[in-house]
């Protein structure tokens, strides 16, 4: 069985995994809701891994995807419409500022992404009057459809919508980094001149990547924003995107599971870890990315990945 073959089983497995979690334990339904839509924000992320670039500032197309809910929801009060409607801010947003920032590589291009989020935290927190400043925003109840949806239902509804989009987004990554434009992305890491050589334009190949990668962090942040029927500035702050870079290097980037593996691990740690421990629970967070980084390189889909692979020859 080939790898990609695998792959396709695992996510199955974990979806199915993911639903029988929610359904035997109620309360960690929005936790796994929270752990997809920040695995597919990470997802975005691992396409610009590709290109040996990486956003310290990528918290601002979550909380811009978060916020676009917020200020739609009471005139649109659907998911079914809102989610696009985020996907689309991000993606124009993202387009706008892709066009600046892929001009720049390695450094520069994450501190400039970290400067542009930090200077959106700052708006959405001195703009009061129209967000509320660090207070937030509350999202009125939302319908899906055109139908008016009870707590548990909305819950399920969100968690499925979520599960849906991963697996989605799983599957046009797994097709995009296949394809000439996802091959081009892994030539600017190791040697972008080559590109030139052949008449691709580099910037144009790392800016559909950019722009592909604001759009998921959109979802992901509508998603948020319908899960949790708040939003703060707290969403685009730099500790949120190095969160989201957290995720990144726990999951691996050698594949389309690694996010989610990734969100799934961190959340479920950071979670029973401040249960029990609550004013350690970021020492065993950074224990935890510690051995990664010790022990496997390459992520929990790394290690995984490897063992498959040695099973596979034996």
């Amino acid at each position: 069985m080939t790898l990609r073959r695998i792959e396709l089983l695992l996510a199955l497995l974990g979806a199915g995994a993911l639903v029988l979690a929610a359904m035997t334990t109620p309360w960690l339904k929005f936790v796994l809701t929270i752990a997809l839509a920040k695995g597919i924000a990470v997802l975005g992320i691992m396409l610009l891994l590709r290109a040996g670039q990486v956003s310290f500032g990528h918290a601002l197309y979550v909380a811009l995807g978060a916020y676009a809910v917020a200020f739609l929801a009471p005139v649109l009060p659907d998911a079914a419409l809102l989610l696009p409607a985020a996907a689309l801010t991000t993606a124009v947003v993202g387009t706008l500022i892709g066009l600046f920032v892929s001009r720049y590589r390695e450094i520069f291009f994450g501190m400039l992404n970290l400067a542009l989020s930090m200077v959106f935290y700052s708006m959405l927190e001195k703009f009061y009057h129209y967000t509320k400043g660090t207070d937030g925003i509350r999202v009125p109840p939302l319908t899906v459809a055109g139908l008016e949806l009870d707590r548990v239902t909305h819950e399920w509804t969100i968690f499925g919508i979520a599960l849906a989009l991963a697996l989605g987004f799983g599957a046009f990554a797994r097709v995009y980094l296949a394809s000439p434009m996802g091959q081009a992305l892994t030539a600017i890491k190791t040697r972008e001149t080559r590109l030139d050589f052949m008449g691709v334009s580099a910037r144009s190949v790392l800016l559909a990547a950019y722009v592909l990668s604001a759009t998921m962090a959109g979802c992901a942040g509508a998603l948020i924003a319908m899960a949790t029927r708040h939003v703060t500035p707290l969403l685009s702050y730099w500790t949120a995107s190095g969160e989201l870079v957290f995720i990144a290097i726990l999951g691996g980037a050698g594949g389309v599971l690694g996010p989610f593996l990734g969100a799934v691990t961190y959340e479920l740690v950071r979670v029973y870890a401040a249960a029990t421990v609550a004013d350690m629970w970021q020492m065993i967070l950074g224990a935890v990315l510690l051995l990664v980084i010790l022990f496997a390189r390459g992520g929990i889909w790394g290690l995984l990945a490897l063992r498959l692979q040695r099973r596979g020859a034996a």
